[in-house]
């Protein structure tokens, strides 16, 4: 990785697919290259990875509750208020389809949606799911929406995990 990341603050959202354990790797390089990464996972992506995998990795406090606090510049803070104020960037990865919606429809159920809503900065979706839900025509108009939006897109690739 990219020595321009040293010192970012990097926001990984890891939602509730398979894929989910792909994401421990990102979060070890963007730790390698110095970035501070905070994660937060929704409840099903704590059924693929468990929480203090990340938190080994990254050495830092894993997210998982919409009502947690966090300590940002002294100050108690919301969570979602403090994590999405203090990020240079924010990544999903994996996006399943079911969180892509949940942006696009500006649904605030948990606290990875709820973050990216409260969230103003460059957003990366690296987009992981069967190939028939990826093409169905309701993710299609999400993905596009958000595109709208300025979120960028990586992926998805095809094949197995």
């Amino acid at each position: 990785m990219a020595p321009i990341l040293s010192g970012k603050r990097i926001v990984l959202g890891v939602s509730g697919g398979i894929a989910a354990y792909k994401a421990v790797t990102l979060a070890s390089r963007l730790t390698q290259a110095n970035a501070l990464v905070d994660v937060i996972m929704t409840h099903s992506a704590a059924k693929f990875v468990a929480p203090v995998t990340f938190q080994g990795i990254t050495q830092r406090s894993v997210a998982t509750d919409t009502f947690e606090f966090w300590h940002d510049a002294g100050r108690l803070r919301i969570g979602h208020v403090a994590l999405a104020h203090a990020a240079d960037l924010f990544v999903i990865a994996p996006a399943t389809a079911h969180t892509i919606a949940r942006l696009a429809l500006g649904l605030s159920d948990d606290l990875l949606s709820i973050t990216a809503l409260s969230y103003n900065g460059p957003m990366l979706l690296a987009p992981a799911m069967e190939t028939n839900m990826w093409t169905h025509p309701a993710t299609m108009r999400n993905v596009q929406t958000l595109q709208d939006w300025g979120v960028d897109f990586i992926g998805p690739e095809e094949g197995r995990l």
